[in-house]
């Protein structure tokens, strides 16, 4: 199985984290007037959906019908994955066109969602975190709300690093000191809140709180110390597990023989509940070197696919009968070539793709295409840094770590380079998201971009 290794480099945190401490909230944050609107680009806050296809993974249990949009962490079915076709691949020499940006976000590495014409993210500005709300088409602040929380950079910039989740009419964020909110999304208006660390009893992990808050039917859940479920619209709690070594990553729910699981990497392992009352049904064994176990579980059938930084690799589990009856998963194989620091791999067609390699040995990590049912290795491609992709129109969507954006095939043959575009500046560990003809972005100091694609030739 999964052995320690002594490791001497320099380690760097994982990258999912959120919120903070006190409260205030208002229509305006720092440096709005820093916004650039491209003039060109249409201002109506209704926004289409995006076209839906053939999930590549099992689709999440109890989950509703994907919204339109970006709601979440990973996107409306959390598979990295956007089905919007009707951009085009052949991009300006000079570089995309830039829609808007804006310098002020804050420090911190929160990805963004979208739903109904508002954009959510979070940054950390002198001493206090930030929850913003956007018009995803201007960058223009609706509302943002702030609190008093540590930055907690250790080894690297610090601030929020978990991704906002839009439910409906609400949004929920995670702070980096396990500040839970609930808000209300149109206006900002606090609908409950809870603060992890003294609802659960844990201490502050050495990375703080990273978990992307997860829906499931009635169900709010977050890992941290122990894995929770509130009730999602009064944030009562429904049950806890026993405290563990806190991860990074975020819970992930899938169906097996008529039931509701959920699959969550800690730093202890992966662990496998049933969702009705959080009893454990199974678990994996799963160390890192530095506590450092930061991605989500890939769900396919019976199968469950998980990764990790510092030599530790990546393994594939399956959910046998035999091996549930003692708490156990089934290994299907365990590798080192796909060592996922914090970014998590994308599946699509049978093949994952995603860094091989930490954060501090940037100029060696490669991404890498590999089988999913059987580890083995199609191709390996350096020069993106420790970066991460998400994938749209069956084509990877990279952002490598210095902020240049790069579009290839997502295809095991072999590495096609398809376009590139100039696109943030300073360290980019963010995944970028694709929807609605444009890419946003954000790097670790608080610059937040939009791009436009070029729409496809119509034919006559």
């Amino acid at each position: 199985m999964v052995r320690k290794t002594t490791i001497t480099l320099m380690i760097l945190t994982p990258l999912f984290v959120h919120l903070g401490c006190g409260l205030q909230t208002s229509a305006i944050e720092p440096g709005s007037d820093n916004v650039k609107p491209d003039k060109r680009v249409n201002r109506d806050p209704a926004e289409p959906a995006t076209q839906p296809s053939a999930l590549q993974t099992s689709q999440p249990a109890g989950r509703p019908s994907p919204a339109s949009g970006w709601p979440n962490w990973l996107g409306p079915n959390y598979d990295g994955i956007s089905h919007e076709n009707d951009w085009s691949s052949d991009w300006p020499e000079a570089g995309l066109p830039i829609a808007w940006s804006r310098q002020d976000i804050g420090i911190g590495f929160s990805s963004v969602s979208i739903a109904n014409g508002r954009l959510f993210t979070m940054g950390h500005v002198d001493g206090k975190e930030y929850v913003y709300c956007l018009h995803h088409n201007t960058g223009k602040t609706i509302w943002s709300h702030s609190y008093d929380c540590r930055l907690v950079d250790n080894l690297h910039e610090g601030g929020p690093g978990a991704t906002p989740t839009i439910d409906g009419r609400l949004v929920y964020t995670l702070g980096r000191e396990g500040q839970l909110f609930c808000f209300n999304a149109s206006n900002g208006k606090i609908v409950w809140e809870k603060m992890m660390q003294d609802d659960l009893n844990v201490e502050l992990a050495e990375w703080g709180f990273t978990c992307s808050p997860y829906i499931l039917d009635n169900q709010l859940i977050v890992q941290g110390g122990r894995v929770v479920a509130y009730e999602k619209l009064t944030g009562k709690k429904l049950w806890e597990t026993e405290p563990h070594n806190a991860g990074y990553g975020s819970a992930i729910s899938f169906s097996r023989q008529g039931k509701t699981l959920l699959a969550t990497l800690d730093c202890d392992g992966l662990r496998i509940l049933n969702s009705g009352d959080g009893s454990q049904i199974a678990f994996e064994p799963w160390s890192s070197p530095f506590f450092t176990n930061s991605t989500t579980p890939i769900v396919v059938d019976d199968t469950i696919f998980i990764s990790t930084g510092y030599q530790v690799g990546c393994g594939l589990f399956r959910l046998s009968d035999e091996k549930l009856r003692d708490g156990q998963l089934e290994e299907v194989y365990v590798n080192r070539e796909m060592r996922n620091h914090f970014n998590n791999s994308i599946l699509l067609d049978g093949y994952l793709y995603g860094f091989d390699g930490n954060s501090n040995l940037g100029r060696v990590v490669q991404l890498t295409c590999m089988k999913y049912d059987t580890g083995e290795v199609a191709w390996k491609k350096s020069g993106f840094g420790c970066g991460s992709l998400m994938i749209a129109d069956g084509k990877l969507l990279i952002l490598s770590d210095d902020g240049t954006l790069v579009l290839a095939r997502a295809t095991p043959d072999q590495y096609e380079e398809l376009a590139q575009s100039p696109f943030l500046e300073g360290r980019c560990w963010t995944i970028p998201v694709l929807l609605n003809g444009h890419i946003y972005g954000r790097n670790a100091t608080g610059q937040l971009a939009c791009v436009k694609l070029p729409q496809k030739s119509q034919p006559r």
